[in-house]
């Protein structure tokens, strides 16, 4: 958080409503530090097969939202949407969950009014 805290310094955050993080590495690292943020997100790219709550249980027991993306690929690989939200609820069984697709679009609508929900119920906090 502290990492996090000094990037911040230099911004002007009374004109942002929202500041995205992106804690890259692989999917052991990101879960096992704080880095301050209000609501976690992880991204799980269809190529990358539907086992990982499987492989890195821990990625999926702190977030808060999954996006499952690049749906657009379903057709051209065997990720199993079902089995990839059922495991990511038996870890987490509050974690929101999202298909979307970047290139066609599907989805974002769905995520983009989640985002602005939270943003506004953090707003309207004392």
């Amino acid at each position: 958080a502290s990492m996090v805290e000094k990037g911040l310094e230099g911004l002007n955050l009374d004109n942002l409503d929202l500041v995205i993080i992106e804690n890259v590495g692989n999917l052991v690292c990101p879960a096992e530090f704080d880095t301050g943020a209000i609501k976690n997100v992880m991204i799980l790219s269809v190529p990358e097969g539907d086992d990982k709550p499987l492989k890195y249980p821990l990625m999926f027991t702190v977030c808060d939202v999954l996006l499952i993306n690049k749906i657009d690929y379903l057709t051209l690989s065997d990720f199993d949407v079902a089995a990839a939200k059922a495991r990511a609820k038996n870890l987490n069984p509050n974690i929101e969950i999202f298909q979307i697709s970047s290139k066609t679009g599907e989805g974002i609508a769905a995520w983009a009014e989640w985002l602005l929900k939270e943003v506004t119920t953090f707003l309207k906090k004392p």
